[in-house]
């Protein structure tokens, strides 16, 4: 039986079938995963080099590496050393687990499968999720595609076995866009670059001739709005703000807007028919949107003083934003035509840069309180606040698109001479007991996460 979970743009991008692979008639599989608890134990899995002959050995080492890398990072699992393994990859791919010898290493699930180039170039990937102690097959596929996607199956295939085991969807078939800075403090390069969630594959979209700021992904993940200061004429200093959108595929760049006053944070809205940002005009700033059809502008907020930091909730119908109306930089919400304005922050501290939650049950954001900035989440009605994480200076929050992961940078104070301090991005999950650097080639600030791939 033909069985495909996957929407259509993804199987026409892998340009193949995914396919399930028949379960067995045995216990049903009792391992799960409760990511609802405030901290977990990481679940003990084997992931044995995906079998293969030939070249197909390497790479099916790969996939099973890169699969590997993703679950631990994810800080739910905990992949046992594959010195352990009794059990080859051939063995595997000849017959059943022999159950026995991975409780012995105690596996709570083992991943394998097989990888073989077919007659016409194509790359043929199989892979079986086992429970060990329940000795059933609880996921089972078999993916046909360009011999160039072994990345994104590995991605693909770590998604499923998250979604297996956690109930929830994954995020690591994802991309990053962030700003990759280099150079004295004084003369700081900043370059737009895009990579895997992971690191991998990692290029720079912007040559660093002009100063790019607040990078974010439209929702089919195609496209990048982004924030530059160009020069115009012949001095250096004079500089003008333009919002831009960049197709990712075709490297082409379009201005959205050419704007006099100060121009912040464009965001998408999540049909993506519209750019919502903050523009500086007549003495106050306030939060506009543009028709990218049209090119029409319509103010949101009316109000003197700074209103900034607009981000959409996901059914479009409600906006979060910060502002200093109340005498002191908080967040607010309102609805998507600038009506209903309720303030929902209220503790001890400022706050900004808020980013509503994929799943819409959260508002990311930034406080800074004695001293010291923060990242926290609290409900869109301003209950629950909880600081996930603290430093000098942590800023730019974004979600992952199962709303579970939060990647932002962390700087550290700079000497007298300005130098030391350099950012670099992190990411943290909901718990706030999994905080990891994200490497990067050089410096790294504000970070945007991508959709789930098409």
């Amino acid at each position: 039986m033909i069985h495909d979970s996957f929407p259509l743009k993804r199987r026409a991008l892998l340009a193949g079938a995914a396919a399930s692979l028949a379960l067995p008639s045995v216990a049903q599989s009792q391992v799960r995963i409760d990511i609802t608890r405030g901290r977990v134990d990481p679940l003990p899995t084997a992931v044995s080099p995906f079998h293969g002959d030939g070249r197909d050995a390497a790479t099916g080492a790969e996939i099973a590496k890169v699969i590997s890398n993703n679950l631990e990072r994810s800080g739910l699992f905990r992949p046992i050393d594959p010195r352990a393994f009794t059990n080859t990859p051939a063995q595997l791919a000849a017959a059943a687990p022999q159950f026995t010898t991975w409780r012995q290493i105690n596996a709570a699930v083992l991943i394998h499968g097989n990888v073989a180039t077919l007659p016409d170039g194509r790359l043929r990937v199989e892979f079986r999720l086992w429970d060990v102690f329940g000795e059933a097959q609880m996921e089972g596929r078999v993916y046909t595609t360009a011999a160039s996607n072994w990345r994104r199956i590995a991605h693909i295939v770590s998604d499923q076995v998250y979604k297996r085991v956690t109930g929830e969807d994954g995020y690591f078939d994802t991309r990053v866009v962030y700003v990759s800075e280099s150079g004295p403090g004084q003369r700081r390069i900043k370059r737009l670059a895009l990579m895997d969630q992971d690191g991998a594959n990692h290029r720079f979209l912007t040559d660093g001739r002009e100063l790019v700021l607040t990078p974010r992904f439209s929702p089919t993940a195609q496209e990048i709005t982004y924030l530059a200061y160009v020069q115009t004429g012949n001095n250096p200093n004079m500089l003008r703000p333009r919002v831009y959108l960049l197709n990712i595929d075709t490297g082409q760049r379009e201005v959205v807007g050419d704007f006099p006053g100060m121009t912040f944070a464009p965001r998408f809205s999540p049909d993506g028919n519209r750019v919502i940002m903050s523009m500086a005009q007549s003495g106050t700033t306030d939060v506009y949107t543009m028709d990218l059809r049209t090119r029409q502008q319509a103010r949101i907020t009316n109000h003197n003083s700074i209103n900034t930091s607009p981000s959409y909730s996901p059914d479009g119908r409600q906006i979060v934003f910060n502002s200093d109306r109340g005498g002191s930089q908080q967040i607010y919400t309102m609805s998507a035509s600038g009506d209903n304005v309720q303030r929902i922050s209220f503790a001890r501290g400022l706050y900004g840069t808020p980013v509503w939650s994929p799943r819409g049950d959260l508002i990311a954001f930034t406080k800074q309180t004695e001293g010291e900035f923060f990242i926290g989440v609290m409900r869109p009605d301003g209950s629950g606040e909880r600081l996930l994480t603290r430093a000098f200076l942590v800023e730019a929050p974004t979600w992952a698109p199962n709303g579970r992961v939060l990647m932002y940078f962390r700087q550290g104070a700079s000497d007298s001479r300005g130098n030391g301090g350099n950012p670099r991005l992190y990411s943290i999950d909901l718990t706030g007991y999994n905080e990891r650097e994200i490497l990067t080639p050089a410096d790294g600030s504000d970070p945007a996460w991508s959709p789930l791939l098409p």
